[in-house]
């Protein structure tokens, strides 16, 4: 008889819905889903990592550990092959010690799936999940396309036993899978490797669920589900409905569903008032109509409107698609949807093709990432050589993780501290720096504020942080907090985004700096100018020298700083030798499109040709 599996756990600790609900919440939560009898509790992944890190409340490793402890039910973590839960592949050593760090803090199942789903991509943690006892479920992702062809499913499928899998989930992340395509994929996948296969799916008017019911009568033996709220909200199977469905084609799953319907009254207490999606329509029809992840249509919305052109996302879509094909229809899943996304979108918005080159796209066309579906353009190689030079882009080294413990100067206290800094750099040491500030509250501290209460105060303070807001008050039986921002610094050209100050409780965190410069009205200076949305990084990693500052001399391909997009650290660098005049931003600031980054003066006094 088939299984279900619930991803509420893990749905709530991701984008758009983190921190919907306090940890308390969730932990009781837990609790009634251990009770209702599925096959395990997906609780962890990338995007939850990705949410832990940039709310800097709570290590995502803590919540794995209290989830553990209030429940019987195995736990999953959700891995993306090499990439594990970051956007750059990462060695054997930090894989082995990864996995064996998860499996120490209490998870029980790994589905692990690649993102071209290159199936070489998935031996160094099926090693190390093997070597940590633990069970390995590998996952393929269906796309449409080259991607999406049962021949290439069932041949990748084929390769799996030889690593240790016990199943093979297909893995459905754009929403465009039918229920015909889900039997047949579901019967190809079965015959060519001999394992149980299971399906993880989305979709919205009910193709999500009538995919999964089909996959059932095919032979499917698990089906990843959520709790009515958010499969409603995020257009995925919902347990209650798919349980009760399959009851009556005489499949019993074994899941009770009455407990899955207190688990959802629990679940609307939080989100139940929502007056819109955290998808909204408009966001869902498009990605629908192009058979793309929601969540990637929703980025790319939230960066055009950022750069008042919210009404160009159809262009950028239609790129997006384009561009899919001739880098080889690689599937879409994170972080390769992102990588691609990035690049439409600058396409778009600087009406020019691969003028500019991500990164992260560079390497994916030169193999770096592994294999993908299908043959990559070669006019497109041969364009992005000739913007990048026939030289291929240089292999990144391999994390150092006592080089990162080294630098960070003791902020990592643990081993699963140091992976999260090694994983997320600078983004992570706020996070560190909380719990780092824990153990220095003073007792009084400790007993003025209960749990629930300083759980709200730290989400008033995220939400000060990341909004216009300047000053909030509450009043909550008889403690008045005010939270407020810092006073911002009058430097020409650069803003000092001081950490908001809080009455009545504390906000650890720091702010790196800039060097402040005016900015020159010389004819003579080269301007650097964003090529996109992100986060202004000057170093490559926490507590290393930043690559430039004012008053160095650098060369032409020599890298200024890194801007951070929809996950993707992209190197700018200058096209000409000069001097360093002003640098314009501060450290792990966000930037526009076309703000000014730098100034630089040729060494020969020459105005800049452009």
């Amino acid at each position: 008889m088939p299984r279900l599996v619930d991803t509420t756990l893990r749905l709530l600790g991701q984008e758009p819905l983190a921190g919907a609900m306090p940890t308390a919440e969730l932990l009781r939560l837990a609790e009634i889903l251990d009770s209702a009898g599925f096959a395990y509790l997906e609780v962890s992944g990338g995007g939850c990592f990705d949410s832990a890190v940039k709310r800097g409340v709570e290590s995502p490793w803590e919540r794995i550990r209290a989830l553990k402890a209030r429940t019987q039910t195995p736990l999953a973590l959700a891995l993306r092959g090499r990439f594990l839960v970051g956007s750059r592949p990462v060695g054997v050593d930090f894989v082995r010690r990864f996995v064996a760090t998860a499996a120490e803090s209490g998870i029980d199942v790994f589905r692990l799936h690649d993102p071209l789903n290159d199936v070489s991509n998935l031996r160094e943690a099926a090693e190390a999940i093997t070597a940590a006892d633990r069970e390995f479920d590998a996952g393929l992702v269906y796309s449409p396309g080259r991607t999406g062809e049962t021949e290439t499913v069932a041949e990748r499928a084929s390769q799996l036993p030889e690593l240790g899998a016990a199943r093979v989930l297909i893995h459905d992340p754009s929403g465009s899978l039918h229920p015909r395509r889900a039997a047949e994929l579901v019967e190809a996948v079965r015959d060519a490797s001999g394992l149980p296969v299971g399906l993880y799916c989305q979709g919205a008017g009910g193709t999500a669920l009538a995919a999964a019911l089909e996959a059932v009568r095919a032979g499917a033996d698990l089906v990843a589900t959520a709790v009515y709220p958010l499969a409603l909200t995020l257009h995925r199977v919902s347990g209650e409905s798919v349980a009760r469905a399959l009851r009556s084609l005489d499949f019993d799953t074994g899941v009770d569903i009455e407990a899955l319907w207190r688990a959802s009254e629990l679940v609307d207490e939080h989100i139940g008032d929502e007056p819109v999606s955290p998808i909204p329509p408009r966001v869902a029809t498009r990605a629908a109509q192009h058979s793309l992840p929601p969540g990637l249509v929703a980025a790319l919305d939230m960066h055009l409107r950022a750069n008042a052109a919210g009404d160009r996302i159809d262009e950028v879509l239609d790129e997006l698609v384009l561009i899919r094909g001739e880098a080889g229809w690689p599937p879409l899943a994170a972080p390769i949807g992102q990588i691609l996304a990035s690049q439409a979108l600058i396409h778009v918005l600087s009406a020019r093709r691969y003028q500019t080159v991500v990164d992260e796209l560079r390497e994916l066309l030169a193999g770096r990432f592994g294999s993908p579906p299908a043959a990559i353009d070669e006019t497109v190689l041969r364009a992005v050589r000739l913007v990048t030079g026939d030289e291929p882009p240089p292999v990144q080294p391999e994390v150092d993780l006592e080089e990162v413990r080294r630098r960070a100067e003791g902020l990592a206290a643990s081993e699963e501290e140091l992976l999260l800094l090694a994983l997320f750099g600078e983004a992570a040491e706020p996070l560190l720096h909380a719990i780092r500030g824990r153990g220095r509250r003073s007792e009084a501290d400790a007993t003025a504020l209960e749990p629930g209460r300083a759980e709200r105060i730290r989400e008033i303070v995220r939400i000060v942080q990341e909004s216009g807001v300047n000053e909030v008050t509450i009043e909550d039986a008889g403690l008045r907090v005010t939270v407020r921002r810092g006073d911002e610094r009058a430097a020409a050209g650069a803003v000092d985004p001081s950490p908001a100050d809080v009455t009545a409780s504390d906000a650890a965190g720091e702010v790196g700096s800039a060097e402040p410069a005016t900015a020159s009205a010389s004819p003579n200076l080269m301007r650097i100018e964003a090529p996109m949305v992100g986060t202004f990084y000057r170093a490559s990693d926490p507590g290393a020298p930043p690559f430039v500052s004012v008053g160095d001399v650098v060369v032409p391909g020599q890298t200024l700083c890194i801007l951070e997009a929809m996950k993707l650290m992209n190197e700018i660098k200058t096209e000409i030798e000069g001097q360093v005049k002003a640098i314009l931003v501060e450290n792990a600031q966000p930037v526009e499109y076309g703000q000014l980054l730098f100034e630089l003066e040729p060494v020969d006094g020459r105005p800049p040709s452009f």
